[in-house]
């Protein structure tokens, strides 16, 4: 039994099923919206945008009990904040820590779409990246 099975064991289908495709649509989005935090035009729109994703992933994922999705959701959403906050671009290092957040959650997409359990998190997206720019 995967993770869409479980899922649909212990929640409302029609509550998974929006899920699924809310997640969807953000998971496809995060890949354009990490790339335009390198356009100075498009950098404070982006960052708020990739944060309010994160948050709602981490919002969704807990209600449905999804543990590990959750928690690197959790993790992303505070390195965001940081970002947001104390930042006005972003470095190379961070730019690339967050293209492999974003494949991270793709590979979970996919695993909730063949109804695997959920690919164990790479540990390399476990350690936050330097985010001071130089």
């Amino acid at each position: 039994m995967g993770i869409r099975s479980d899922l649909d064991s212990n929640f409302d289908y029609e509550i998974v099923d929006e899920f699924l495709d809310h997640y969807s649509i953000m998971v496809d989005s995060m890949e354009v919206m990490i790339l335009d935090l390198t356009k100075p035009n498009m950098y404070r729109q982006s960052v708020n945008e990739l944060f309010r994703v994160f948050h709602n992933i981490k919002s969704a994922s807990g209600y449905l009990k999804i543990t590990s999705m959750t928690k690197l959701a959790t993790f992303v959403e505070e390195a965001l904040e940081e970002i947001r906050t104390n930042h006005t671009k972003v470095n190379e290092e961070t730019l690339n820590w967050l293209l492999g957040i974003s494949d991270m959650f793709a590979i979970w997409k996919d695993d909730l779409k063949s109804d695997n359990e959920l690919t164990h998190v790479k540990y390399s997206l476990l350690k936050l990246p330097d985010l001071e720019t130089p």
